[in-house]
């Protein structure tokens, strides 16, 4: 993670009465992007997370990072279990697997048992789809059942009819519905037979169980998941990665080949956060998540940095730019081309549109800037630039200040940890940003208490993070995106990171959403309450104000051409009282409604499992006789008050889009689209 660390210090400020009026004209034209989701398998958040397989180590995956084992399976009977390297494989992607051996003097039933990742959820509606291979001479019924680990009730069964040869791989499939839901999700999956049934060793592979999916995607998404990221209405999706997209040395480095077709090709990848991935959630899981939820891919390709600071020379990077520029004809190729075929063979024969692709991942840290900066960025820039001119390149890191690499119509991506003192001094610092290299705020969060002498994060091992996102340091997080979007002419967008944090195995706190084995176990963090506001009224123009936002109180003002909104956003930071506001929109009268809506919780606060700590207030004000809008916010609140189209009156007059000052994305720097269309949260439908 690339942490960018400011010193400032603010003084807790009494409360003023703030007064200001926002005009009708002069207007800039916002990013359409503004809010998004950032994501790389960290804290289990894909494999045991998003990704709703739930059989954990399902196909024994391993390389030399990790290797091959049968961690989470565990004997049941008289049976042993081996690792067993066939001659005879399922795959070449997937060379070992499950000897199951019965001793001769067995009897009753013997099999084996999986513990899914730290558990199963069982709920009664739900209908759960399953398959196995075996390969082995078997006659004879196989009992699956979802069992609990506590009162060892049994919640589902299923009895497959298994009639497998020591010549050939079978695969079987079952189904079963629970008949009540489990009160926890302490529940393991059993797979039993007759000990009088089997004969010889039996070889298993790829055992898989799938609740239902979001959309009834085969081989799909978590449903609560999916559910809490649409609540957000993100507009982008940064994916793979992230750390993960880097690899942590040599030879392994994120494939996406490996990642595509069914899984009994897909070796799976050695995670850069400590476990193998399955990369069940492969390329085009990626492509089909950002659809379901209307985002726009921003595409990451790997760019010849390992985690262990080893680049590529320039003269071993050809291949790798190649398996970029074949990604992207994979993903956007018609079926007359080589890849795009490909994906015509997997059932997608209509080409997905990439209009972002990231080079890399914060290739400033492990020594990667002189190679990136003098020949990596550069080889995949003209590749990608040469095959596909309209896609927008972005460079993995940029300074705010002097920007490089130095390449026309590039954006950066900018990564911000800190504490709330960083955060909540940032108001300003896009002011004087060039427009001319828009920037992705591919990853911010506050990890840390301030505390005296701090004056940023510290990463050392055993250093005190915050758990959970916290509510001063989310008010502060929200001063930093109310100063991106007064600069959004020139701010693509912003993402918390990490988005995902599995409760029983994480290596990063804090993360925006936590989650375990049971979907009654979703907490969503204060951070993701913040977002949820600033990201579900969207502004797209924004509109000069009479006065100047500082500490303590924090705002931006516009309008949003496709809802007819007038809005204002707000945040009060430092104050010790409550503090009055009374604003004018020009052209809005007396009598005028509008929604206020703000936020708030105690200063140090967090959400936690079962306990919300965030309020929310939601009032009508009314205009005055003078046609200003009066009400009050408390300290340590974020705020969103919008005038409805039909109360707006005269305010409604306003230029089109493509005649205003600011944002010019497909035109400007993008190549020339200029017929996106977008719904009222930046989310493009055409």
């Amino acid at each position: 993670m690339w942490e960018i660390l400011f010193a400032a210090f603010a003084a807790t400020a009494a409360a003023q009465a703030v007064n200001f009026t926002v005009s009708s004209s002069g207007g800039t034209a916002t990013s359409p992007y503004q809010y998004g989701i950032m994501f790389e398998d960290i804290n289990h958040s894909g494999d045991g997370g998003v990704y709703a397989e739930l059989v954990q180590n399902r196909a024994f995956q391993g390389n030399s990072i990790f290797p091959s084992n049968l961690s989470s399976w565990y004997p049941i009977g008289g049976t042993e279990l081996s690792l067993y390297n066939s001659s005879n494989p399922l795959s070449s992607a997937l060379p070992a697997s499950m000897l199951v051996t019965v001793a001769n003097d067995s009897s009753g039933e013997v099999g084996f048992w999986n513990e899914g990742y730290w558990g199963f959820p069982i709920v009664e509606s739900w209908n759960y789809n399953g398959s196995f291979y075996v390969n082995g001479n078997f006659n004879g019924n196989l009992t699956v059942s979802l069992q609990s680990n506590t009162t060892g009730k049994t919640y589902a069964t299923a009895a497959v009819a298994v009639d497998s040869t020591a010549s050939a791989w079978k695969q079987f499939s079952y189904q079963f519905n629970p008949t009540s839901d489990a009160p926890d999700s302490n529940n393991t999956l059993r797979f039993t037979m007759d000990a009088s049934d089997v004969q010889e060793p039996l070889n298993f592979n790829l055992l898989s169980l799938f609740p239902p999916t979001y959309n009834n995607r085969p081989n799909g998404l978590r449903v609560d998941l999916m559910e809490a990221m649409a609540q957000l209405k993100p507009s982008f999706f940064r994916m793979p990665g992230g750390n993960n997209i880097e690899g942590d040395a040599p030879p392994y480095w994120y494939n996406w080949t490996n990642t595509i077709g069914p899984l009994v090709d897909r070796p799976g990848y050695p995670g850069a956060w400590t476990y193998e991935n399955t990369d069940g959630l492969g390329l085009i899981e990626y492509m089909l998540w950002a659809q379901d939820l209307n985002m726009e891919p921003v595409l990451a390709v790997w760019s010849g940095h390992y985690l262990d600071s080893v680049s590529l020379p320039e003269d071993q990077l050809a291949p790798y730019v190649q398996a970029a520029v074949d990604q992207l004809e994979f993903l956007m190729g018609d079926t007359s081309t080589q890849w795009g075929a490909e994906r015509a063979k997997l059932g997608y024969p209509e080409p997905f549109e990439i209009n972002f692709v990231e080079v890399g991942n914060e290739d400033s840290l492990g020594d990667g800037m002189e190679s990136y900066a003098a020949y990596r960025f550069a080889a995949f820039y003209h590749a990608i630039h040469d095959a596909y001119p309209n896609i927008n390149i972005m460079a993995s890191y940029y300074d705010v200040g002097p920007v490089h690499p130095p390449f026309p119509h590039t954006s950066g991506d900018f990564h911000e940890y800190g504490v709330p003192l960083d955060f909540s001094s940032q108001f300003n610092y896009f002011d004087n940003y060039t427009a001319a290299h828009p920037l992705l705020l591919g990853e911010y969060a506050v990890i840390q208490y301030d505390a005296p002498g701090v004056d940023g994060p510290n990463y050392s091992p055993g250093a005190p993070r915050a758990m959970f996102p916290f509510w001063y340091g989310t008010v502060s997080e929200a001063v930093y995106l109310l100063g991106a979007e007064v600069n959004s002419a020139k701010i693509i967008g912003a993402a918390y990171a990490p988005s995902f944090m599995n409760l029983n195995n994480w290596q990063w706190i804090p993360d925006m959403i936590a989650f375990d084995a049971n979907p009654a176990n979703l907490l969503l963090s204060t951070s993701f309450r913040m977002i949820e506001l600033l990201s579900g009224t969207r502004i797209t123009e924004n509109l000069p104000t009479s006065g100047n936002a500082s500490n303590p109180v924090y705002w931006v003002a516009g309008r949003n051409d496709i809802t007819g909104s007038h809005i204002l956003k707000a945040v009060v930071y430092n104050s010790t009282a409550d503090v009055p506001f009374s604003v004018t929109f020009e052209g809005i009268g007396a009598g005028a409604a509008a929604n206020l809506t703000y936020l708030t919780a105690p200063m140090n606060s967090s959400n936690t499992l079962g306990n919300e700590v965030v309020q929310t207030s939601v009032s009508t004000v009314t205009a005055g006789s003078s046609g200003a809008f009066s009400f009050t916010l408390p300290p340590y609140s974020i705020a969103v008050m919008e005038i409805g189209a039909g109360a707006v009156g005269g305010g409604w007059n306003y230029t089109e889009p493509s005649s205003r000052e600011g944002w010019q994305g497909w035109n400007d720097w993008q190549g020339g689209r200029l017929n996106a269309t977008w719904n009222e949260w930046g989310q493009r439908v055409g």
